[in-house]
């Protein structure tokens, strides 16, 4: 019997022949991820363990991101201690104010992911990295611990859903209207601790920014992990960004699969997930119909603060005006994003439309600051959650949505259809 892409990652991590779906294993780790949320949790576990020294200072990535620059006095001694720990530990990959940015997009930036990779993080959108042929996966803080003090942690081998992507992707239609139908498809349980595995034609339609997309909301599914082929694009954006040696994996022939679908990318419009769940998906045209008001528009976070991400909201935002009564927050996901975006212009376009630009931070994702909700209002956003409360106030309401989707939105003052703006 066949594997798929991620139990042969796994089975040569764990120095396995083979593994199948339900298996219990023990496997190696590539990288161990943190931010100064969950890090300062597992480093209290450490200190509880025998041998509290880390098993690779190279293959840990500390990054400061969730409430950078600290907000208040609690995110500062959350963040000294991971800065006290990673001075102690000589901790290579330590990313702090001025070198940080939001970790999903700044790893694999920093090329410190790359196919073949077995990855843990304490934070449930490690699997990003999947985009790249990697199996990454969130864990909890105390596995994170283990996982720094030891190299190995343990995982049940995951069954599969294999997602078919044919056709091509239309102007204004990306990565995350893609992932967005996929989860109002398939449920926010669809693909419960299983891998899911995108392949086919279409692929190659996808650019790296939304495979890093669409990876990232693996979770949102359910999903145990997301992952990609390794195809020219991968292979070259790995190229350009670091020389780490890679493996690539491709599934056998005879994969086991628990379902399959196949997805035509012509037919998919712009999509936006309505409250309260990322599965509560309409098209646009139903979005627009139901004439929704905005309050804010976020732009960022570690679903969609690419650069393509915000060349796509410029263009949408270039020589108009953000509609009275809104606000529009735009966060490049790193350093090297935003002086991208203002080397191209991006950011006086932005500015100049009546739009603010923050340094790179999580931020209004998890309603940590930046742009938070009062009651009654509502926000259409860019990041991967729309749950009760998850940017203010529990009254509040967050609509997901494209970088198009939103700029335009932003523009009108309604959720509104990008194509009616261009």
């Amino acid at each position: 019997m066949g594997m798929t892409m991620s139990q042969k990652i796994l089975a040569a991590h764990a120095g396995l022949p083979e593994v199948k779906a339900g298996q219990l294993i023990e496997a190696s780790l590539d990288l161990v991820l943190g931010n100064d949320i969950t890090t300062p949790v597992a480093i209290n576990v450490m200190q509880g363990f025998k041998n509290d020294k880390v098993f690779d200072k190279d293959k840990i990535a500390l990054v400061m991101d969730h409430f950078i620059p600290n907000k208040d006095i609690k995110s500062a001694e959350n963040c000294k201690t991971c800065r006290e720990f990673a001075a102690s530990h000589d901790i290579t990959n330590y990313f702090d104010v001025g070198k940080m940015g939001i970790e999903h997009a700044l790893l694999p930036e920093e090329g410190l992911t790359v196919a073949g990779d077995l990855i843990i993080g304490a934070d449930s959108h490690t699997c990003t990295y999947g985009a790249l042929g990697a199996f990454s996966t969130g864990v909890g803080s105390t596995d994170m611990a283990a996982g720094m003090a030891t190299g190995r942690a343990w995982f049940k081998v995951p069954e599969a859903i294999r997602f078919n992507i044919i056709g091509k992707k239309p102007k204004h239609v990306s990565g995350k209207d893609l992932i967005l139908h996929i989860i109002g498809m398939i449920g926010v349980d669809g693909a419960l601790y299983r891998s899911m595995e995108f392949t086919g034609e279409g692929i190659s339609e996808l650019n790296i920014d939304d495979r890093l997309t669409i990876a990232n909301m693996a979770i949102e599914a359910g999903g145990k992990n997301g992952i990609f082929p390794v195809d020219d694009i991968a292979v070259e954006y790995m190229k350009s960004h670091g020389n780490r040696p890679c493996k690539v994996y491709e599934a056998d022939p005879d994969a086991v699969y628990a379902e399959e679908y196949t997805i035509d990318l012509s037919e998919l419009q712009p999509t936006v997930s309505y409250p309260h769940l990322p599965s509560n998906t309409k098209t646009i045209d139903e979005a627009v119909s139901d004439h929704i008001k905005i309050d804010q528009a976020v732009i960022g976070s570690c679903t969609n603060g690419r650069i393509s991400d915000l060349r796509a909201a410029a263009e949408i935002i270039g020589g108009r005006k953000i509609s009275d009564g809104v606000r529009c927050i735009v966060i490049p996901g790193t350093q090297k994003i935003y002086l991208q975006a203002m080397e191209e212009g991006l950011i006086k376009s932005f500015i100049e439309a009546g739009a603010i630009v923050s340094t790179p931070t999580c931020g209004p994702c998890l309603g940590g600051y930046m742009g938070i909700l009062a009651a009654g209002e509502r926000c259409i956003s860019t990041t991967n959650r729309n749950f009760v409360g998850r940017m203010g106030h529990v009254d509040s309401e967050i609509y997901l949505a494209s970088p198009a989707v939103a700029a335009a939105s932003a523009i009108t003052g309604y959720i509104a259809d990008p194509r009616s703006i261009l």
